[in-house]
């Protein structure tokens, strides 16, 4: 008799599900219907006028009136920025392409700093393309491969042809199909009660999931199974891809050279890496605005994310300038934690600027300001992340670490919530005491007492 035992869920794999990035708590800008902020939602607490700000750029987006222009993201460390924009990429959902990038990435790309700004440009604009095949769709209820005589010779058997049945709600049909389109069968795994299409120009198999007839044939069940097609087998279908501009620009990119030596061995030596070129780049967008002028395809201007603006220098700028007055753009959202910093790049060490950025950019943009937080504010974002990570705490706990959040960051104390917890489940104790909190404080300095012990003791290189 064969044995099938539960598996039991172990402790440490319980502990690996809980494991928690820094923003898995924002779902979304947390605004009622009229775009006002509730003043707890989606993860946020407070900030309403940044969030409101945020809401109207995503409509805006929506509305397909915001390409080309850019927002300025401004305020203190632990004020919720990349929160802020991580939102705003929820709100406008998974089909707008959102790239998120930080400003000292730039440097450490294999190829030039205006380049790398460029492809994540690109990588920020989607495409949706609209296309009506004709395809044959129904579930398989045959898959017949015919053989005939190895026309080389040989006792091996080549296949001459495919017979596949294919049934919808209309009526069966039954195909003879090239070999070529029996090897892309193979590769999609087919079998007799699957749901295909296949495209009549090009040939095309596409596994679209298991006919929902034989969703009972096994009590555990690990595949996807959709209805029966509705029409008849032959018809015409819309199909919609979505792709970014960056993706077109790399497919045309690639080396197409010949079975030569010569041509081979100029791939081998060529870099991992290469410079899209500014006149393929427009051949793109000619192709792409005839599509759109044909009605076949959509631009869906997305976002592109710059944290830590500051880190550019004054070459980036001037193309980010440039960038954002092109025909084709996304909306650029920028972030910052400085006031008025020496702009990175020009001759003049004095020349600064606000939030790091020169004037001529400055006036282009939105800043929406974000300030720091209550502590009644800062108490709550502490309850709510402590949650999110699975910990308890007492009252008195977090009345110490929201009072410490004001006199140091609210970061600090957040990092503080992990270990006390661990000090906690050492003592035997569920929840985090304010012991734990005091005990953490010791082991675990915060920014400005590190700065005192530098300041009073000698020795340190």
């Amino acid at each position: 008799m064969v044995q099938i035992s539960e598996v039991k869920e172990s402790q440490a794999s319980r502990e690996t599900q809980t494991r928690t990035a820094a923003h898995t708590h924002i779902k979304g800008l947390g605004l009622d219907e009229h775009g006002v902020a509730r003043t707890i939602d989606g993860g946020f607490v407070g900030q309403n006028e940044a969030r409101e700000a945020c809401g109207v750029v995503v409509d805006l987006i929506k509305a397909k009136k915001m390409a080309g222009k850019a927002i300025l993201l401004a305020g203190g460390p632990g004020t919720g920025k990349t929160a802020l924009a991580l939102a705003v990429s929820q709100e406008l959902g998974p089909k707008v392409p959102f790239c998120p990038i930080v400003g000292s990435e730039l440097y450490s790309a294999e190829v030039k700093k205006t380049e790398a700004l460029m492809e994540n440009f690109r990588r920020a604009i989607g495409l949706r393309i609209k296309e009506t095949k004709e395809v044959y769709e129904g579930e398989v209820i045959e898959l017949t491969p015919e053989e005939a005589e190895n026309p080389l010779g040989g006792y091996g058997k080549t296949i001459s042809h495919v017979l596949v049945g294919l049934k919808s709600a209309k009526g069966t049909k039954q195909l003879r199909l090239d070999p070529s389109i029996y090897e892309s069968i193979q590769k999609e795994r087919v079998s007799v009660g699957d749901v295909i299409y296949i495209e009549s120009n090009t040939g095309a198999v596409k596994r679209v999931g298991r006919s929902d007839a034989y969703a009972t044939e096994f009590d555990l069940e690990a595949e996807e199974y959709v209805p029966l097609p509705k029409g008849d087998v032959h018809k015409k279908k819309e199909i919609v891809q979505d792709i970014t501009l960056h993706d077109l620009d790399m497919a045309n990119a690639k080396p197409q050279g010949g079975q030569d030596v010569l041509s081979m061995m100029s791939q081998v030596i060529r870099p991992r890496k290469t410079e899209v070129t500014e006149k393929l780049r427009t051949e793109v967008n000619r192709v792409v605005s005839k599509y759109i002028d044909q009605g076949v395809a959509e631009l869906v201007p997305g976002v592109l994310f710059i944290d830590e603006v500051n880190m550019l220098d004054l070459e980036c700028f001037t193309f980010l300038n440039r960038a954002l007055e092109s025909a084709i753009a996304p909306i650029v959202i920028l972030a910052s934690n400085r006031g008025m910093t020496t702009v990175r790049g020009s001759e003049d060490m004095d020349f600064k600027g606000p939030h790091g950025c020169p004037p001529d950019l400055i006036d282009r943009l939105l800043i929406v300001r974000t300030l720091p937080y209550a502590q009644l504010e800062m108490k709550t974002i502490i309850s709510k992340r402590a949650k999110v990570e699975g910990l308890s705490l007492t009252e008195e706990a977090l009345a110490e670490l929201s009072a410490k959040g004001i006199s140091s960051s609210l970061r600090y104390v957040l990092q503080l919530l992990t270990p006390a917890g661990v000090l906690a489940k050492v003592s035997g104790r569920e929840e985090i005491t304010l012991d734990d909190v005091v005990e953490c404080e010791m082991l675990f300095l915060d920014a400005k007492r590190s700065i005192k012990v530098l300041e009073t003791t000698k020795g340190y290189l």
